[in-house]
């Protein structure tokens, strides 16, 4: 694992805002990462209830994106930070706002879970969100605990899992597509199923953003578009 070391400050309460920041964001993350775990668990159990939490959980997380982003503000005017420091803050800036449209895709998958809830026992696509859900709660909590422990070469493997998650999102569209030409009418239920699997390929995305946040404050490369 990689070692970040941040300047020595005169001033130990800008080393506890800076650690403030970091800590609210892994709590963010946290509540996100359950926030999709649900959303999946929603759709295989067809739990209404549970999909209705991943619901009102949202303005929640909305909430938090908005006080770290002023946090982040506050500590960009007062402190004039430099070098690695200023690395952290505006990567921390950039993840919070790829967390919360993490948490707005969970949502929306717990959407179309509560719609595939009221149907008659359709089971079309529900092994495809089983898999692609894995993975991406598995990327997504790598990525968590990457930015938690500073560490760019972890980041950069969870970074690498995006590509096999586009290749199953390409062969759970061919599979579903499939499906609706064979059975007509499954055409609505596999729909619903299709923008689930399309917010899980989202989620890959974002989480691919964080992976390249935290290589940014480790390194200081930027690997965007790399």
């Amino acid at each position: 694992m990689l070692e970040l070391s941040f300047e020595n400050h005169i001033m130990t309460q800008f080393d506890e805002e800076l650690e403030e920041i970091r800590t609210r964001l892994m709590e963010m993350g946290g509540k996100v990462e359950q926030q999709l775990k649900n959303a999946i668990l929603s759709i295989h159990n067809g739990d209404s209830k549970l999909a209705q939490d991943v619901i009102d959980q949202e303005k929640f997380i909305d909430q938090m994106e908005k006080d770290l982003d002023d946090s982040c503000i506050l500590v960009i005017a007062r402190r004039q930070p430099a070098a690695s420091d200023l690395r952290l803050v505006m990567a921390v800036t950039k993840a919070v706002n790829d967390l919360e449209r993490i948490g707005d895709e969970a949502k929306k998958i717990a959407i179309h879970s509560i719609i595939l809830s009221g149907e008659d026992n359709k089971k079309s696509g529900y092994p495809e969100v089983r898999h692609i859900g894995a993975s991406v709660s598995k990327m997504l909590s790598d990525a968590l605990t990457a930015f938690a422990r500073f560490d760019a070469e972890a980041a950069m493997k969870t970074f690498n899992q995006d590509v096999q998650i586009d290749l199953d999102y390409k062969t759970a569209l061919r599979e579903l597509m499939t499906y609706m030409m064979e059975d007509p009418k499954s055409i609505t239920h596999v729909i619903n199923i299709l923008w689930a699997v399309r917010s899980l390929e989202r989620i890959g995305d974002h989480t691919k953003n964080l992976c390249e946040q935290i290589v940014f404050v480790v390194q200081g490369k930027d690997i965007r578009h790399d």
